[in-house]
Formats: C-alpha cells, sequence, structure tokens
C-alpha cells in the first residue's frame, strides 16, 4: 500500500507549511505501515508545493527512514533523461533500497506558457 503526497499548499498555508505537512504524512504513513510514499511533478498550480520530485524525493528521504519514497511521474518531455537517470541514481545511492524512479512522455500541460517556460517548442 502506497501514498501519494501531492504537497498542497491551502489557502492559508504557506509552502513551507505544505512541506513540512508532507514530511509528517510520510512519518505517519511509515508508522501505519505504508510501503511507498509518491510525490509528482506538477507545474503552475499555485496549490501545489513540491513540483521538483528530485528535489521533494531527496527530502523526503533525509526527513523518514525506512519507507520507500517514489517519483510517480517525471515527465521525460521536461527534462533531459540523463539529468533525471543521474539524479536519481544519486538518490538510490545515498538511500538504498528506497528510492523509487516513475517517468512519463506525456506533454504534461497544455498552457502555453508553461510549455514555453520549459523550453519545449519555439
Amino acid at each position: 500500500m502506497s501514498v501519494l503526497e501531492p504537497a498542497l499548499a491551502e489557502r492559508g498555508r504557506s509552502a513551507h507549511e505544505a512541506l513540512a505537512a508532507v514530511v509528517s504524512s510520510a512519518q505517519q504513513a511509515r508508522r501505519l505501515g505504508f510501503r511507498r510514499v509518491w510525490v509528482a511533478e506538477h507545474h503552475r498550480y499555485r496549490s501545489v508545493a513540491g513540483v521538483a520530485p528530485a528535489v521533494m524525493s531527496a527530502h523526503l528521504a533525509a526527513k523518514t527512514s525506512g519507507i520507500r519514497i517514489g517519483s510517480g511521474g517525471v515527465l521525460l518531455t521536461n527534462h533531459a533523461p540523463l539529468v533525471i537517470a543521474e539524479q536519481f541514481s544519486t538518490l538510490a545511492a545515498v538511500h538504498p533500497g528506497r528510492i523509487d524512479l516513475g517517468v512519463g512522455r506525456g506533454p504534461g500541460t497544455s498552457d502555453i506558457n508553461t510549455v514555453r517556460a520549459l523550453r519545449r517548442g519555439r
């Protein structure tokens, strides 16, 4: 059994508070016997505080023990595959047996400003 943690910074909650809640959630998930906490890549959602899966995975792995940390959907259309492979292989070396990488190749967004910011296309 796994937990998907979207790192929501709901109204009145700062990004710092939202990310601290993610850590608490992951620690509680471990105590309850969950096997993995998944984080995901989302862009241009004001309510999502954890938009960088490698950074979130590193933070959660450092703040927890025993539970696996997974990135459920790094979009390879947004990142150089070699960079993602290097980031997650380094995380796996630092936290042996605890890091999982899920990848996707979908567009991730149809918002033209986000597409431009991610440097895709013209």
